[in-house]
């Protein structure tokens, strides 16, 4: 595998921002936790959305404009893989997440979310089909979110697998129909749980509900874009894009209503207030357990389990889009306890992170040419 690398040269003294107060941005404010060298594994990818590890370790990469790409032996190859659904591109609308589904070995089956439709009509939808190692065969869309819409953002798409053989797929709110993440009756602003082929499970939160779609796992998110199923403790975690200020990390449960747009840390862009009411608890909203005041806009998130980093594992690493940096959240028996910046001197937009199989951390660029980086200790 060739790669270009550069060393960050740190102690091993933790630099934590408190995370305590709701209003404080993290900052690295002294030597980093850990001596880590960034390593660029694959470049020239157009706008790299989401990362997956094949099994022996090859990835695929989604391109926002409708490309599966495949790098393999560490070296991306030129040719696309054929066989991706046709996908709206526009804004931040696209191809958006991959994942193997979790009998991957046995089956071959990976989902794509991607933004379907056009201009005046599009939503998030679901695509599953069978990898070879060469080509994708028998897609077949499997899932759309309702109603439709005629913005080009706040896709959600962040994919995520249970231990009952269901997934969760988040969903945004469209921007312009921040209202609907408040209804039963509308999958924006919801995190869907759906069976592997798209249908309802029968024991959802809503199911039976006359008013309600039964897909609906959880409901008043603003545009969840981080996803992390722990299966080692039975939680689910995700974070969402705040407006200005406002963006959370919250534990998912089924049925809660996360409170948006009624209740929030962050005001609009034009710097009007959304709602006079910031405390989740007092309007009997579930309160996050991370708020970021101004926003990072945090997108992609994994849960550190490999073992170069001892000191990390149970930490959750979030890419920042806006803050241009990766955040490693310090977390204690499901506390956040502090926090770190760590790659705030590349100054890229980080879409996605994950932990490879090496243990080392992999994060994808956001940029027409974007890179996949991995994060390795400097012995």
């Amino acid at each position: 595998m060739t790669m270009r690398t550069w060393t960050i040269t740190v102690s091993a003294a933790a630099a934590l921002a408190a995370c305590g107060a709701p209003d404080e941005a993290a900052e690295e404010t002294g030597p980093a936790s850990a001596a880590y060298r960034v390593e660029t594994v694959a470049e020239g990818l157009e706008y790299p959305w989401s990362l997956a590890f094949l099994p022996g370790g090859d990835m695929l990469v989604t391109e926002k404009p409708g490309r599966l790409r495949l790098i393999m032996d560490g070296a991306l190859r030129d040719e696309p893989i054929a066989g991706t659904p046709d996908v709206f591109y526009e804004s931040q609308g696209g191809l958006l997440e991959v994942a193997l589904a979790p009998d991957y070995a046995d089956t071959g089956v990976v989902y794509l979310s991607y933004a379907a439709g056009g201009p005046d009509a599009n939503a998030t939808a679901l695509y599953r089909a069978r990898f070879d190692g060469e080509t994708l065969s028998g897609g077949e869309t499997v899932w759309t979110a309702e109603p439709t819409k005629d913005t080009a953002v706040h896709y959600g798409g962040k994919i995520g697998f249970l231990a009952d053989g269901t997934l969760l797929l988040t969903l945004g709110d469209g921007f312009e129909y921040r209202e609907e993440a408040q209804r039963l009756d509308s999958h924006l602003g919801t995190i869907v749980r759906l069976n592997p082929d798209g249908t309802a499970p029968a024991d959802n939160p809503f199911t039976g509900d006359p008013n309600a779609l039964p897909e609906i796992w959880s409901w008043g998110h603003r545009n969840v874009q981080g996803l992390v199923v722990d299966d080692a403790s039975d939680r689910v975690w995700a974070h969402e894009h705040g407006p200005r200020g406002g963006d959370e990390l919250n534990l998912i449960e089924a049925g809660a209503n996360y409170g948006w747009p009624v209740v929030t840390a962050g005001v609009d862009y034009s710097g009007a207030r959304i709602s006079p009411f910031e405390d989740h608890e007092e309007q009997g909203y579930a309160a996050p357990e991370r708020e970021w005041v101004p926003s990072i806009a945090p997108s992609g998130m994994a849960l550190y389990d490999g073992e170069l980093f001892p000191d990390w594992r149970g930490d959750f690493f979030i890419g920042a889009l806006a803050g241009r940096a990766l955040h490693r959240v310090d977390m204690e028996n499901g506390a956040a306890v502090g926090e770190e910046v760590l790659l705030g001197d590349l100054g890229e937009r980080i879409r996605d992170v994950r932990v490879g199989p090496d243990g080392a951390l992999y994060v994808l660029t956001d940029a027409e040419n974007g890179r996949v980086l991995r994060i390795v200790p400097d012995a």
